[in-house]
């Protein structure tokens, strides 16, 4: 069931719940195994699962999906928080947003147990999540991104978009 994607995240709060944020997102990163489509059907490949050679890694199912109009969405001076799920079946992820720097991440999603700080890629395991916080200054498009790197290629990409007033204490665009 996982290889086909049949999954999800579920968050049990603790009780009075996390502190607020402005935007909460849930994400999923998962790999494919596919045979060569056949009729448009591209249907799964056992072999390329017992070798770990996914077709396509993505995040929320599918390619494309948090990019375009599937984006997250922040505004400067908004805090961020990402709920990060791995259903793998195969891989570790290096989860990692290109600009910006975690200013918390519960390891293993473990809520209530000690938090890291200023983290900029944080390890999730194959069936595990972590919870990461940050504060976005500066708008831009950030490269959400399994940061071993060349599964961006099979589709493990995705924007944050955020909007705002530029802040040239905290960045300067170079021309």
């Amino acid at each position: 069931h996982i290889s086909n994607g049949m999954y999800g995240l579920f968050l049990v709060e603790p009780e009075g719940g996390l502190a607020a944020v402005d935007r909460e997102y849930y994400v999923m990163e998962s790999e494919f195994f596919t045979s060569e489509p056949e009729d448009g059907v591209a249907g799964f490949d056992i072999q390329k699962g017992l070798d770990e050679h996914p077709t396509y890694v993505v995040f929320n199912g599918k390619e494309n999906g948090l990019l375009g109009k599937n984006a997250l969405k922040a505004k400067v001076g908004e805090t961020v928080r990402i709920y990060f799920g791995n259903i793998g079946p195969n891989g570790i992820s290096s989860f990692h947003i290109i600009g910006e720097i975690f200013d918390k991440v519960y390891p293993e999603g473990g809520i209530g147990s000690s938090t890291s700080t200023n983290i900029q890629t944080t390890l999730v395991p194959s069936a595990g999540a972590t919870i990461v916080e940050f504060k976005v200054d500066v708008p831009g498009t950030y490269a959400l991104v399994d940061h071993s790197i060349y599964r961006v290629a099979k589709g493990a990409l995705g924007h944050l978009v955020v909007e705002g007033e530029e802040n040239l204490q905290v960045a300067r665009q170079g021309k």
